[in-house]
């Protein structure tokens, strides 16, 4: 089974790709719009610069070589939420090709990632009406295209999530990003292949190519043929229905762009830099200061900032006291240390404070937890000696698990985490709870 995506996303520029009118949510349907994005006759697109320069961090955060010049192209096919008849696309040139990402070490092959116009949105009212709104018609889109290199669903739902998270992280969108990412999934379970449009979401793009897959299996088992076909998903039922026989790339009859030209962007390009994408910054934060995968992916993923912080400590006081009190206490109070905004200098002077043996274990968590918090000293003190006591308790109950942990079994000091919980109802994080519970094994191992 081969299964290969086309992800889209909607670029974060003010106004759309080639006039003036605004990206923003719209009062009412078919109010952003002007004659250039309803393509009425007469009208010239220009192209946003910022497009391009949105473009070219995608291109370099895939591993794609960006291209010295490149240019648009109209792609001919008439459906109602295109309102001229073509849609400006990339299509010989795109702004990038021959990418690579990595998904758990295995090499996911980037075709190409080009520019293009969005069209705009048809809802039906009935079996016979329809009704399509403009105001999304030529938001700017990037499509990433993969090669047929993931094997399961589950796997191409993993890709996706990890794209994404890079995508946000480069184009600084946010958790909470309203831009729409929406992807089209290509699966062929025999020779031929089936296109599902327009899916979003990590759960339907699994769910659609599941049931695509079982359907094809079935037909193939039945003795039937695969019919190359572009499907819909409907995701009140979750299952794949046949749209249209699908399209070959001669029926879209390509021709350059006459009002647009070349674009020389290679100056532009070597310009930009890019921060480092969350999938690339986890295996080498653990290569290079020689932790666990799952420690970096879980300072990563709680933010970018925190895996950043960590490598601060780490340079000035070793690697040690970073894993001790970044991936311990600082980790699992980041959440509400970012709410509450300020800076990481003042955790950087604790941790510098116990490296130079000024304080002690127990005081340097406190005053940690109580920077982090904004709690009084006194309320982190009795919040941290009550969990000691807690875990303590259940230590004495359970010397196997001191015992295991000094044999080599770190994973001992997650069986308190249930006990904690039960007796506190979630009052203290799961990292919170274990870095304590390692610090107080090690004290009884000493």
């Amino acid at each position: 089974m081969k299964i290969g995506l086309e992800i889209h996303v909607q670029l974060p520029t003010k106004s759309k790709m080639f006039c003036s009118c605004p990206t923003t949510d719209a009062p009412a349907p078919n109010t952003h719009v002007c004659p250039t994005c309803l393509g009425m006759p007469g009208s010239r697109p220009v192209l946003n610069r910022e497009v391009l320069v949105c473009g070219i961090k995608l291109a370099k955060m895939l591993g794609c070589k960006v291209a010295d010049t490149t240019w648009f192209s109209r792609k001919t096919y008439f459906y109602p939420d295109m309102s001229k008849s073509v849609q400006i696309t990339q299509y010989d040139h795109p702004i990038g090709v021959g990418g690579v990402v990595y998904l758990n070490g295995k090499p996911i092959r980037i075709t190409r990632i080009h520019l293009e116009e969005d069209p705009g949105k048809t809802k039906r009212t009935s079996d016979m009406h329809a009704l399509v709104d403009y105001n999304r018609s030529g938001i700017p889109l990037a499509e990433i295209v993969t090669e047929p290199d993931l094997a399961t669903p589950a796997e191409a739902r993993a890709f996706l999530a990890q794209l994404i998270g890079d995508i946000k992280h480069t184009l600084d969108l946010g958790e909470n990003s309203e831009r729409s990412i929406r992807c089209d999934c290509n699966i062929s379970v025999g020779k031929e292949r089936c296109e599902i449009k327009n899916v979003t979401g990590l759960k339907n793009v699994e769910t659609a190519l599941t049931y695509e897959m079982v359907r094809q299996i079935k037909i193939l088992k039945a003795g039937g043929k695969i019919e190359r076909a572009t499907m819909n998903f409907d995701e009140s039922r979750g299952v794949t229905y046949g749209a249209r026989k699908k399209e070959f790339e001669a029926d879209y009859g390509y021709i350059d762009e006459p009002d647009l030209g070349i674009f020389h962007i290679k100056a532009l390009a070597d310009s930009i830099t890019i921060k480092e994408a969350p999938a690339k910054m986890i295996p080498r934060i653990a290569d290079q200061y020689g932790i666990d995968q799952k420690m970096a992916k879980q300072l990563v993923s709680t933010s970018t900032d925190l895996a950043l912080f960590f490598e601060t400590v780490a340079g000035k006081y070793g690697k040690d006291l970073a894993v001790k009190w970044v991936a311990g206490p600082v980790t699992s109070n980041w959440k509400r240390f970012e709410e509450r905004g300020g800076s990481t200098d003042g955790i950087l002077e604790i941790i510098g404070r116990f490296a130079a043996g000024s304080i002690n274990d127990s005081e340097c968590g406190i005053e940690i937890k109580a920077f982090m918090t904004g709690e009084s000293a006194e309320a982190a003190a009795e919040s941290s000696a009550g969990l000691e006591t807690l875990i303590n308790e259940f230590l004495d109950a359970n010397p196997k698990i001191v015992d295991d942990y000094g044999k080599g079994n770190v994973k001992a000091a997650n069986s308190v985490i249930g006990h904690v919980k039960k007796n506190t109802g979630g009052q203290y994080s799961s990292a919170d709870v274990v870095e304590t519970a390692k610090r107080l094994i090690e004290a009884r191992l000493s």
